[in-house]
């Protein structure tokens, strides 16, 4: 079995990340990596028994049953999709709607990243130097290792950081490493997944969500944070309507799971970036009581979450979307997104566990 190193920390590490507005020179190309073959552990197209009396292309009656009740019993706006990637079916719940991603938005990042790899026109172990002008806001781990002189690291490691610790920064860097989110559309576009947008990355969304213009002095957060806590309520609520209204980061549930189903079957990227990038978001460290509090032992989840800003009681763009593999290797890409609610976190937790636990006891 292919297996591929992983540093999951942020230790090894160095050129610049191309800050907005900025334009880097271009890459030498290199030589794409031999494809080899993708090992059954994140990648099968073996066909799993079929159940009596149910026909393989059509969904479980139960979980269509169950989908519905949930989205349609669950106090705010929400899209839930589930997608057979092997046999193709999908059941789904207002999943067509277009619905806040927040920092789902960082698996597109992810595969445009692993795309420029295949291509050669990156490597996971180019070296980045992360400066305090990159610096984002909301969650940062890697702020504090930012000094001075800036912070020594790899394009995997950042790629570890932004999937499995949602680092906005980490995130950010590559994002303008790989073009900015123009090229994201673009590969969204070239790939085919629809249903998909990108917003214009993290710092200028999150002014725009919070009816704020980003500023350069900014980096960092806390003058965001202070001038957010300048606003009026109605300022801010006008702005956050604005925004669930038309998301400048939307994408559906089914959008989302489409795109999951094409990476599932190795149609976006090498198989070896493909198992790269799965065994990244197998290691995930956000969310473990979003969609993982729903699974049975032998089921695994390979994920990313989304949260937004909050303002009140009102929660927005709280989601998890993965790949969900079963004991026999069949796997369903699911969709959460909580665009809207003012249900408390254990609530919405508990809602995301029951969409999981609703797929698992519909196909075993």
């Amino acid at each position: 079995m292919l297996t591929l190193g992983i540093s999951m920390g942020l230790a090894a590490c160095v050129p610049t990340g191309t800050p907005p507005g900025s334009t880097a020179p271009p890459a030498a190309p290199r030589r794409p990596a031999t494809r080899p073959l993708l090992p059954s552990t994140y990648l099968s197209v073996a066909t799993p028994p079929a159940q009596p009396g149910r026909r393989r292309d059509q969904p479980p009656a139960a979980l269509l049953n169950a989908v519905q009740a949930l989205g349609s019993s669950f106090q705010g706006q929400v899209g839930i999709a589930v997608r057979d990637v092997t046999d193709g079916w999908v059941v789904g719940y207002n999943a067509d709607a277009a619905m806040p991603q927040q920092s789902v938005s960082k698996l597109w990042v992810a595969i445009a990243v692993m795309d420029a790899v295949d291509r050669g026109a990156l490597s996971l172990s180019d070296a980045v130097t992360v400066r305090q002008s990159d610096l984002t806001v909301f969650h940062q781990p890697i702020r504090a290792r930012v000094g001075a002189d800036g912070y020594r690291t790899t394009v995997s490691a950042l790629l570890d950081c932004a999937m499995t610790r949602s680092d906005n920064t980490c995130n950010d860097v590559l994002l303008w490493k790989v073009g900015g989110p123009t090229a994201i559309r673009r590969m969204l576009t070239a790939k085919r997944i629809a249903g998909v947008s990108f917003g214009p990355g993290e710092r200028v969304l999150q002014a725009k969500t919070a009816g704020l213009e980003w500023k350069p002095e900014w980096a960092g957060g806390w003058g965001f944070l202070q001038a957010r806590a300048k606003m009026s309520y109605e300022a801010r609520s006008k702005a956050l309507t604005r925004y669930l209204a038309a998301p400048y980061d939307g994408a559906s549930a089914n959008g989302i799971t489409l795109g999951l189903a094409l990476l599932q079957r190795g149609e976006l990227l090498s198989n070896a970036s493909t198992v790269h990038l799965l065994t990244v978001m197998g290691a995930s460290k956000t969310g473990p009581l979003r969609l993982k509090s729903g699974l049975r032992p032998g089921w695994t989840l390979a994920h990313k979450t989304g949260t937004g800003q909050e303002l009140g009681s009102l929660s927005t763009g709280y989601n998890d979307v993965g790949l969900l593999r079963s004991p026999d290797g069949h796997t369903y890409a699911i969709a959460v997104l909580i665009g809207s609610t003012r249900r408390p976190i254990p609530a919405r937790m508990q809602f995301m566990g029951n969409v999981t636990r609703a797929v698992i006891q519909a196909v075993e």
